[in-house]
């Protein structure tokens, strides 16, 4: 196949830096960034991407291998970016290509590689696309690139089916000539019709595009849902669940997904560097999730079952063996992630009782919540394969949980049932000072009210204090890949461990978790390479706190 010598930020010999290792992606620490909550560089109170390309040192020196960008194109910002109206450009509030390409050059220079996200199930309703496709009315051809359908009822006054939008309410709109449109997110999302050829060949070219530019890859919003089951029926009876695609759905995880991402693997692999793609695909079971990941389809799948298990060693030992059972028949690494920006942060929900989900709005206990978060983080470190981090978890950030209401954001907040809308928590922009106005956000506020406590949170106050939570991310991660090599392999070896505490070997590494509120005594399998909190070792036996995660050596 032909290697394609792109333009631009490609043409570099940073690239080929960056590039010089294969198969990186297999055990990659890969951190998010929420580019409107990371870094402003201009003072209104908005990140961007020059705030960024300015914070790209840190990120180095924090110890991972690649950054993902949450949406930063043109949009109306009817969802936080995730409602694209041109595919091809930055919206003004984020800066403009020259800063995208700068971006990309310095991550480079850096050794950094950098993710873009890429939203493909859905549209702003102020593409030009579906603008025309309104103002056009019944019979545009341009309708059939959505999903444009007539009502039920004597007078077509009631929506094509019974969906449900997972921002709730209705997932159908209705526009002045009588017609329905499906949106399964917000009405100002409208999904596309990827049995349409003009939808498949349109992000061919955005991907082209995008390579073009030196990306190194792409996160695949809501990847799961581009393709409906034929005829749009009806879910009747059945309880549509609130998350995304837990459950079998006709708009979630159909098997005409994979020849799409077939046909865009061509695409990636036309280009060098070893570029990846990794899918948001919520799926019911984690074998399902195996099939986005076959070796001619996508590179990664990010692991929502995993996130969604609870604090107890029993429930997370099953999660964590189907995995890499799920992940082994197709030749793919496990891909874990503890927290996002649609989520609470694990550090909240984790100070709470489990079974609540993962969208929290109660505080919990703070203290034993980060306490768990540390012991948490060490543990998805320890397991072989991908890590994906969101930003701030590594300074142990709490969700905001007491957002004023007339801050907030979020779609979901303000339509009817579906979810608690509450997202805004975990976005709030992150402390990089102990002062200012927005502790170092920006030279102004910030979009989203920050907490007073939070400069003691700071990346300023934590780097350099002994035990701090940035400090134990630091050395997991130079640990993780200078001395231990974890991220390598496709398997663990579990040892005998007390109840509520699990213990595996992986070759002269061992990871012991107790997930308990009581410490217990264990082995002491060698030295210490880092605790989440003391540990304390004598005459061959180690005492592990209640809560905690400690990586041995044997060598």
């Amino acid at each position: 196949m032909t290697q394609h010598s792109s333009t631009g930020p490609a043409d570099n010999s940073a690239l080929a830096t960056v590039a010089s290792r294969r198969d990186w992606w297999r055990d990659a620490v890969i951190y998010q960034v929420y580019p409107r909550s990371f870094a402003d560089s201009n003072g209104d109170g908005m990140g961007d991407l020059e705030g960024v390309r300015s914070r790209l040192p840190y990120l180095r020196d924090l110890g991972i291998d690649a950054v993902w960008l949450s949406p930063f194109y043109a949009s109306p910002q009817a969802d936080a970016g995730y409602d694209v109206a041109d595919y091809r450009a930055v919206d003004p509030m984020f800066g403009n290509l020259l800063d995208a390409d700068a971006l990309i050059r310095d991550a480079h220079d850096l050794g950094l590689r950098i993710i873009v996200d890429l939203v493909p199930n859905h549209s702003s309703d102020q593409h030009e696309w579906f603008k025309r496709a309104v103002a056009e009315g019944p019979g545009s051809p341009l309708r059939d690139r959505y999903h444009f359908r007539p009502g039920k009822g004597a007078n077509g006054e009631l929506p094509p089916n019974d969906w449900e939008s997972i921002f709730g309410g209705p997932a159908w709109t209705q526009v002045e000539d009588g017609e329905w449109y499906l949106h399964l997110f917000a009405p100002e999302q409208p999904d596309f019709n990827w049995e349409h050829p003009a939808v498949g060949d349109e992000f061919r070219s955005v991907l082209r595009f995008w390579l073009d530019m030196g990306v190194d890859g792409f996160r695949i919003d809501v990847a799961h849902g581009l393709v409906k089951a034929d005829g749009l029926p009806d879910l009747g009876s059945h309880e549509q669940l609130k998350l995304l695609g837990n459950d079998v759905m006709p708009f979630f995880d159909q098997d005409g997904v994979h020849a799409i991402y077939r046909e865009w693997r061509l695409v990636l692999d036309e280009y060098a560097g070893d570029r990846i793609f990794v899918a948001e695909a919520w799926t019911p079971t984690v074998e399902r999730t195996a099939n986005y990941v076959r070796p001619d389809e996508l590179h990664q799948a990010f692991n929502f079952q995993y996130l969604g298990t609870d604090w107890d060693a029993a429930e997370l030992r099953v999660v964590i063996d189907r995995t890499l059972d799920a992940m082994r028949p197709v030749g793919a690494p496990a891909t874990w992630v503890l927290s996002n920006h649609d989520v609470t942060r694990h550090a909240t929900r984790f100070a709470n009782e489990p079974g609540l989900g993962t969208q929290i709005r109660l505080a919990g206990d703070r203290e034993l919540g980060l306490r768990r978060a540390r012991a948490a983080s060490l543990l998805m470190l320890a397991l072989p394969g991908s890590a994906y981090v969101y930003q701030g978890e590594e300074l142990g950030l709490p969700d905001v949980v007491d957002l004023p209401d007339e801050v907030r954001q979020d779609p979901a907040y303000f339509r009817g049932a579906g979810q608690d809308g509450f997202r805004d928590g975990c976005r709030v922009p992150i402390p990089w000072t102990r002062e200012g106005s927005s502790y170092g956000f920006g030279a102004g506020g910030s979009w989203l009210p920050q907490p007073a406590e939070w400069g003691e949170l700071s990346i300023e106050a934590q780097t350099g204090a002994a035990g701090s939570t940035l400090e134990l991310y630091r050395t997991a991660l130079s640990v993780r890949r200078e001395e231990a090599g974890l991220g390598a392999g496709d398997s663990v070896d579990w040892l005998k461990a007390p109840e509520g505490v699990l213990a595996f070997r992986r070759g002269e590494f061992v990871c012991v978790t107790n997930t308990t509120g009581e410490a217990v005594t264990v082995p002491a399998y060698g030295r210490v390479l880092v605790a989440s909190g003391e540990v304390t070792v004598a005459e061959g036996e180690a005492k592990v706190p209640g809560d905690t995660t400690v990586w041995w050596t044997t060598a």
